[in-house]
């Protein structure tokens, strides 16, 4: 056996996934129950996963609430004139009350033409594809041809709507859009499994500057730049060790990161407190 995978599958074994899911953005759609819905609430939580999780969560809670018990129905029948009051003053940092209006509108038009985003994913994605990335690619530019003119009063993308659907094809890493679809496919831990056509061993891992850091600690990269190539070549080296679920180990690594424990070479007064020190 690997000795890094030794060491992964202890941390991996021994982590309290549950005790986490209140520092994390998978804590939204864990509040429902209908596939529909945790669809939905997943996408609107990942999407606006960046930042410190106390800021973005109230914006997140703002989103969900007029919706209530089933946010899948709401935004589904949502209706401009009526129900853009429900938005009223939202934005959060690069996003502008228009750009969260119109990411709202866009799911809407999204879910009236195709039922659910699952629908669209599926039509570009295909068993024989290498990994996600050419349906992704399409998944975005689904989102970023769609006619904004009715939210804006003309067809344009500022930054603060295009941050929402970035693609492989400029070079993103695309960490939101990856952590949802871990969020959809995996079947294990907190993760939900309920876009069963994908298999775990395509996805790529949500790359933020957690997992960089500490896959650069592992030795999982070399690269610098927190880009598609380089959530790529961690996802490879993760497949040596897990080939058909590499991200298994994402959630946890991630969250060393996000509550401290690791900071990186440069602090190394908790390397010697660090679980994954060995």
């Amino acid at each position: 056996m690997h000795p890094l995978k030794k060491t992964l599958d202890k941390f991996y074994n021994e982590y309290n996934f549950k005790k986490r899911i209140k520092h994390d953005p998978i804590e939204f759609p864990h509040k429902y129950s209908n596939p529909d819905d945790i669809e939905i609430a997943g996408f609107i939580a990942s999407c606006f996963a960046y930042g410190k999780v106390d800021l973005f969560k109230s914006v997140i809670e703002k989103i969900l609430k007029p919706g209530g018990k089933h946010p899948a129905g709401f935004f589904k029948d949502f209706n401009l004139s009526g129900d853009k009051k429900h938005l009223q003053g939202i934005s959060y940092r690069f996003n502008k009350e228009d750009d969260v209006l119109c990411f709202v509108y866009m799911i809407s038009h999204t879910l009236k033409e195709w039922g659910s985003l699952k629908n669209i994913f599926y039509h570009y994605y295909k068993l024989e594809q290498e990994d996600i990335k050419y349906a992704l690619e399409k998944f975005a530019n689904y989102f970023m041809n769609i006619d904004t003119s009715p939210v804006y009063g003309r067809n344009i993308k500022p930054n603060g709507l295009k941050q929402f659907f970035p693609s492989p094809e400029s070079g993103s890493a695309c960490k939101r859009l990856n952590l949802f679809l871990r969020w959809m496919v995996r079947t294990k831990d907190i993760d939900f499994g309920i876009w069963n056509k994908i298999s775990s061993s395509k996805l790529i891992i949500p790359l933020d500057t957690h997992i960089a850091r500490i896959s650069r600690c592992l030795g999982l990269t070399k690269r610098k730049a927190s880009d598609w190539k380089t959530a790529k070549e961690i996802t490879e080296s993760l497949k040596k060790l897990d080939p058909e679920d590499p991200l298994k180990y994402d959630f946890a690594l991630c969250h060393q990161g996000v509550s401290r424990l690791c900071r990186g070479v440069k602090f190394r007064e908790t390397c010697s407190t660090c679980a994954l020190q060995s």
